[in-house]
Formats: structure tokens, sequence, C-alpha cells
């Protein structure tokens, strides 16, 4: 696939996506969330990869939100139509992936860029990065799930008041508040997250998978999250992964997991 706002890699079992418009610091347009979806549903039927990393060129920006251009004159119904689609196409469809999804935080994500990076599955800072959801300073809210992942995530009342304020936090203050996993410096980034993503590669896929389906069941209305356990870890029993993770064990040799 040949893309115009992204990069896109493919390496050592891991699949990196590289938000690629500097000059907007990387903000995320129709057609960019469209790439996005697109690179991500190829990335999750390649069998070569196990892991995707999401991140943003240079040092400035992850996403450094939305391009206002685009909607500044938009209706009421144009407006709910830009959200409804863009959940669709991109944020709810990064959480729902079967393969972990990681953001590597580089620099500003603010709004949408907050919003795709808690999107996905957990998040790693660099230590300049800085993170918001500003929408009520331009007379709008979050519209890409920040309302309902951010409380989620840091809990209610932080999350109305970084809301309500419009204001930045830094990595060490998402780090405190469990919006990130590690805070590490800017050059360190990429490879950190790499090794992360080595240490999930030793694991069942078809296990992680299912862990991924279970965990977001939680926060599903209407969805029993610990009925939902059950039935995937019933599922687990008839896998190959299962078969060879319980072996290996048995028999003190490393497990060869095919995600089957």
């Amino acid at each position: 696939m040949n893309f115009e706002n992204i990069l896109v890699a493919v390496a050592n079992g891991i699949g990196q996506i590289t938000i690629n418009r500097p000059s907007k610091l990387n903000a995320l347009n129709v057609a960019t969330i469209q790439e996005l979806h697109d690179a991500l549903e190829s990335l999750e039927t390649n069998d070569d990869v196990l892991v995707i990393i999401i991140t943003g060129e240079g040092e400035k920006a992850f996403v450094a939100g939305a391009d206002i251009s685009e909607f500044a004159n938009f209706t009421i119904e144009e407006g709910a139509q830009l959200a409804a689609q863009g959940q669709e196409l991109l944020f709810d469809f990064v959480e729902n992936l079967k393969k972990p999804t990681i953001a590597a935080v580089n620099g500003f994500a603010l709004g949408g860029g907050l919003e795709l990076a808690m999107a996905c599955h957990f998040r790693i800072a660099s230590d300049n990065a800085k993170m918001g959801l500003p929408e009520v300073s331009l007379g709008v809210i979050p519209g890409y799930g920040g309302t309902q992942r951010l409380p989620q995530l840091i809990g209610k009342g932080r999350a109305m008041e970084m809301i309500m304020t419009a204001g930045m936090i830094s990595a060490e203050d998402a780090f405190r508040a469990g919006l990130v996993n590690h805070v590490v410096p800017q050059a360190e980034l990429l490879d950190f997250t790499k090794g992360i993503a080595t240490r999930i590669m030793r694991n069942s896929p078809f296990a992680i998978g299912r862990a991924i389906k279970c965990v977001n069941a939680n926060f599903k209305d209407g969805t029993n999250g610990y009925e939902t356990e059950i039935r995937n870890f019933g599922k687990c029993f008839g896998t190959e992964d299962f078969k060879e993770g319980t072996t290996a064990f048995l028999e003190k040799r490393k497990a060869e997991f095919k995600g089957k």
C-alpha cells in the first residue's frame, strides 16, 4: 500500500506505523484517519506481525490534535457524523484489534492525538511528551472517545479537571495518573517500546488476543466481563498454542507459539 500521510514498516514481528505530517505536527485529518485504518487492517491480517506500534514523525509531536480547518464550518449533523465515522474507522477499531497495539508518544499528544493514544492497548511516553484534551477551548468536546476513555484510565475527577481546564499535563504527571505505563528519554522511546513488544511476542498470540477481548468487555455496557472471560478461557483449551505452551512447560523448554 502507498500512503501519503503515514509510514509503515514491518520487521522482526513488529509493525510500526508512523504518522508523517510533521509540518502539521502530525495532526489528524480525514485522509490520515482512513490511511491509519487501512494500515492497521493490513497489519492485523499479516501473519508476520505480532505487535503494532503507533508513533509520530519527529520529536515534537505524536499527534497534536485534529485538523481544525476541516471541520470549522460543519453543521450539527456533519459534526456528529465526523465523530461517528472517526470512532468506527479508527479509535474503536484500534481498541478492538486482536494484536497488541502500543502508542509510543513522542512530544505533543493533544485532542485526537491523545484519543488515539488512549485507544491503543497501552502507552509509553518520551520525557518531553505533553498530553491534553483542549477541545472545550474551541467550543467543542472530545469527539473521538476522549470523554469515555480518559475517565476509565485516570478516574472521573482527574478526567473532569483535564477536560474542563483544557490543560496539558507532563509525561511524569501522566505516569503518576496511570495514563502512560512508562516514561523514557526521547532518544530511547522506540527501542524501549520495541523491547516490550519483544517480550509480548514470546507469548501465545491467540491467548493475547482473547485477553484483549476480555479486558475490553469490562468497559462495555450490557456485557458481563466475567462471562466473557470464562468463555474465552475455555476456547484457549482447543488451540495449538495451549497444547504447545503446556507441553513446553512440562518438558522444561521454550514454547514456540503459532497463534492457532
